[in-house]
């Protein structure tokens, strides 16, 4: 590389398990590969949607929207993008066998007009197109059928694919190279339609899963960048002249699902498909004591699942449970619940997850439950999860990429079915909740549409389907020599916008 180039060391504390942004419907990852692949649409800096591959759109009919494309983009390969790039995409985004289908759960189909104009079809009066197709990244069409690219990959089943391991979008940067597990690296791509506002010649994204490794290479100058700079390390970071700090409050709320099937992992039967238990659960848990000791007095303490600057959010819900220890016995006791045992699965990707979990775990055996701690890998824990192989379990959801709480409604708590539900991982079903949640869908009038999310939210509380617990902290570091480095609720860098 020339001596003038720009480089930047991101020390993630993950990698990323594909290239294919299809393969799961992973934030992180798809925010990763934001920077080589584009949506017809894009989130600015101040979070509101505006143009990206496409410059306008319209609707049509309570069941039509038509974009017009951006003329003159070129892939990474130097293919011209076109109208049935978008079709060619939509069609695998939209497959059943899609982890990311539940992205755009409206989708119906899509037709190409011409070069540069595509109609999409939803369900009735749905209002979301725009944001859910912020996520939904353009292919050329023509590379993945010389590749035999067409059909989805997977991660959470190991359907691997050409895609998984070879890149070609139309974003500011581009892939050189890939070692999973050591690092990605991206270069600048000449041919970005967007006038690029960064001055970054090269990315290289390299996952540190240990905090501590990724404070010592960041006060070392071996990185420039971390997404999760460790909430007990933030105070001897920002002492560092060599360092910045940058925080602010995720959009991301942490919680605890229950397994609403039969029998548990065990065998036994399950005791959480009573209400009262899964109320001892959420009164056996302080979540004073989790936000001073476990994340440093930085988190939020959260009664609502949902965060308050999401649409749909209700203020009205968001009273955090106060820990009653005692009530939480005596529910354990009427239900006849005392001293059952449960797997607790859990994984890597929280902030200080494993000591959310450990805490956690703690106070529920103070109440006589029995939980065992299966703490492990996201690339471990995610196969389990997504085929209902839990107990109780960990998550955390931002409502990325829809920033509206229908992408909690719809993805986490309704019924497991088409396109609903594929992270409904405890199997919950109830059809009042289902009806409100979809009829949320199809509601043109935004007083109407939010009234019936806080409605659905309302729902999950009465039954305490998840327990909440907090919204996490956000907190970013950079090496003194990054000059201009916005900082997004949504916890997902955008590098082109950044300058150093």
């Amino acid at each position: 590389m020339p001596a003038t180039a720009a480089t930047l060391k991101w020390g993630a504390s993950r990698d990323i398990s594909s290239l294919d942004p299809y393969s799961y419907g992973d934030s992180f990852a798809l925010g990763v590969l934001n920077h080589a692949y584009e949506g017809l649409v894009r989130y600015d800096r101040n979070l509101k949607i505006e143009p990206a591959l496409a410059t306008s759109w319209e609707i049509v009919s309570p069941t039509t929207w038509r974009f017009k494309l951006r003329e003159g983009v070129k892939f990474h390969n130097g293919a011209a993008f076109t109208a049935e790039d978008v079709q060619a995409s939509l069609l695998r985004a939209s497959n059943p066998k899609s982890p990311l289908r539940g992205n755009i759960p409206a989708y119906k189909g899509s037709r190409v007009i011409d070069a540069h104009t595509i109609e999409i079809d939803v369900s009735a009066n749905y209002p979301l197109l725009a944001n859910d197709l912020t996520t939904i990244y353009i292919f050329d069409a023509g590379w993945l059928k010389d590749n035999n690219a067409e059909a989805p990959t997977d991660v959470g089943s190991g359907t691997e694919g050409y895609a998984t391991y070879n890149e070609n979008g139309t974003g500011p940067f581009k892939v050189e190279s890939r070692q999973p597990d050591a690092k990605t690296v991206f270069v600048k791509f000449d041919g970005w339609w967007d006038k690029p506002q960064h001055n970054i010649d090269r990315i290289e994204l390299t996952p540190i899963a240990s905090p501590a490794t990724r404070v010592a290479a960041l006060l070392a100058g071996d990185i420039d960048f971390t997404d999760q700079a460790p909430v007990q390390d933030l105070p001897r970071l920002a002492a560092s002249p060599e360092v910045k700090v940058l925080e602010g409050t995720d959009l991301r709320t942490v919680m605890i699902g229950f397994s609403q099937r039969d029998q548990l992992l065990s065998g036994a039967a399950n005791p959480m498909k009573d209400l009262r238990v899964r109320q001892a659960m959420q009164l056996a848990i302080d979540l004073d004591l989790i936000k001073k000791k476990v994340m440093r007095g930085k988190s939020r303490n959260a009664g609502a699942l949902v965060a308050p600057q999401i649409p749909g959010y209700d203020a009205a819900l968001d009273t955090p449970v106060k820990a009653d220890p005692e009530k939480a016995k005596a529910l354990l006791k009427e239900a006849g619940a005392e001293g059952f045992e449960f797997e607790f699965n859990c994984a890597d990707s929280l902030v200080n997850e494993e000591q959310i979990c450990q805490a956690v775990a703690s106070m529920w055996s103070r109440v006589g439950l029995k939980p065992k701690l299966d703490q492990g890998t996201r690339a471990v824990q995610t196969p389990k999860r997504s085929s209902g192989k839990v107990d109780v379990y960990t998550l955390g959801w931002a409502t990325l990429p829809m920033l509206d709480t229908y992408s909690l409604t719809s993805q986490v708590l309704h019924t497991k079915e088409g396109s609903f539900g594929i992270f409904n991982w405890g199997g919950w079903s109830d059809k009042e909740f289902d009806k409100v949640t979809e009829a949320s869908a199809v509601e043109l009038d935004q007083t109407k549409r939010l009234a019936m999310e806080a409605q659905s939210l309302k729902i999950a509380k009465d039954h305490a389907l998840m327990i909440p617990l907090h919204q996490q902290p956000l907190a970013w570091a950079t090496s003194a020599k990054v000059q201009d480095f916005p900082l997004f609720s949504d916890n997902l860098p955008r590098l082109w916008l950044v300058k150093m």
